[in-house]
């Protein structure tokens, strides 16, 4: 897999510095439109601590970990995988959101490859899967460009009692 064209694109642990200030950022109605719409301050705050607990200030927990995307030093955006069973089968699932001024950059490209690089190093699961929403153009582009196969359209819940039609991209993480 190729690493991010972006010499200065990193992946930065979760933490307290900047955390609730990118997730309140990313919170926007054109930012949250496939995902349900924007969340509460009290919701913002739980997901906050949720990657903390993730990976962070509270060390990985063995289900994942978030990131903060920087490019150049600056915050960018964010992403992670977490554990998930899709289809009966134990895999990591990823996402991402990337601050309007950094679209269009290959950002999220970048962060979708490193953050493949994490997931296979932290072991454990044979495939990451992503599920952007099937009329998500970017996010879908996303995964083509990133070297995740389309393995077809299915429906998610997410947020809880919100159901909607997602493709299912998936990335094999063993080269055996």
């Amino acid at each position: 897999m190729e690493r991010s064209q972006q010499p200065d694109l990193r992946l930065e642990p979760w933490s307290d510095e900047g955390g609730l200030e990118l997730l309140t950022g990313l919170n926007t109605p054109e930012m949250t439109e496939h995902l349900g719409g924007p969340e509460t301050p009290e919701k913002l705050a739980d997901r906050h601590l949720r990657y903390l607990r993730l990976g962070g200030l509270d060390g990985p927990t063995g289900g994942g970990r978030m990131f903060r995307i920087t490019l150049g030093g600056e915050t960018a955006g964010a992403i992670g995988y977490w554990e998930t069973t899709w289809q009966g089968e134990a895999v990591w699932e990823t996402g991402w959101g990337v601050l309007p001024e950094f679209q269009g950059r290959g950002v999220a490209v970048g962060a979708a490859r490193l953050v493949a690089e994490e997931a296979r190093a932290a072991g454990r699961h044979a495939f990451l899967h992503a599920f952007p929403a099937t009329g998500h153009g970017a996010s879908n582009g996303v995964c083509r460009r990133a070297g995740f196969t389309l393995r077809g359209e299915s429906t998610i819940e997410y947020p809880k009692g919100n159901w909607h039609p997602c493709n299912d991209w998936r990335l094999a993480l063993s080269t055996g």
